[in-house]
C-alpha cells in the first residue's frame, strides 16, 4: 500500500493520498493497523523536507517499519518551481529569481540528517541521471522493501532526479546539472545500513 500525494495518477495499487508532509504519519496508523502488509511513502523534497519535516524525523526516530522514496529535485516541482529545502546555492527558482543566497538557509541534507537517528535500519541516495546510476537506484528501493519485509524497521532511498521545466533546461542538460552540480552537493552512496 501507498502514501503519496498524486501517486494514484501514476501507480495502480492500494493506496491513499494525504496532504503535503503527511504521508510518513498516515503510512505509520497503516502500517500499525496492517503490519503484514508492505506500505512505503513516495515524497518529494517539498513535502518531505520542508511541511513533513517532524513526520519523517519522527517516523524514523521511532524506527517505524516502513520504506520511504524521497525524489529530490531541488525544487517545489508540483505547485510552481518555488525553492525548496533542497534547492542548491545560486540555484534559480520562481521564488529566488537571483538564485538561492545566504540569507535562504542552506540546502538541506535530508539523509545525511536522518541517518543519524538510532531508529533508522537503511539510508541510501541515489540518482536517476544515467544507466548506471538507475541500476543502482532499483537496487536500493529493492533492498529498502526487503528490509520492510523482514521487519528490519525504517529505510529511506533518496533519489536525485531532475525538473527540466522549473530547472529551465533541456532533458539531455538536466541531466548534466545533477551530475556537475546536485551529486558534488549531495554526494551519492549508503549513509546507513544496520545489519542488526
Amino acid at each position: 500500500m501507498g502514501c503519496a500525494v498524486f501517486a494514484y495518477d501514476y501507480f495502480y495499487f492500494d493506496m491513499i493520498e494525504v496532504a503535503h508532509g503527511r504521508p510518513p504519519a498516515a503510512a505509520t496508523g497503516m502500517k500499525r493497523a496492517a503490519p503484514d502488509k508492505i506500505i512505503f511513502c513516495y515524497q518529494g523534497d517539498g513535502d518531505l523536507a520542508a511541511i513533513g519535516t517532524a513526520e519523517i524525523v519522527h517516523a524514523a526516530n521511532r524506527g517505524e517499519n516502513l520504506t520511504v522514496i524521497f525524489v529530490n529535485n531541488g525544487t517545489y516541482g508540483m505547485t510552481g518551481g518555488q525553492m525548496a529545502p533542497t534547492t542548491l546555492m545560486g540555484q534559480r527558482t520562481t521564488t529566488t529569481p537571483t538564485g538561492r543566497g545566504l540569507r535562504d538557509g542552506y540546502p538541506l541534507r535530508v539523509s545525511e540528517m536522518l541517518s543519524t537517528l538510532e531508529g533508522v535500519t537503511y539510508i541510501e541516495r541515489v540518482a536517476m541521471n544515467n544507466p548506471k546510476n538507475t541500476l543502482k537506484a532499483k537496487k536500493a528501493i529493492k533492498k529498502a522493501f526487503q528490509n520492510q519485509i523482514e521487519g528490519k524497521g525504517f529505510s529511506l532511498v533518496e533519489a536525485l532526479s531532475t525538473c527540466p521545466t522549473d530547472w529551465g533546461l533541456s532533458p539531455v542538460d538536466s541531466l548534466k546539472w545533477i551530475e556537475e552540480k546536485m551529486i558534488p552537493y549531495f554526494p551519492l552512496g549508503v549513509f546507513k545500513d544496520r545489519k542488526d
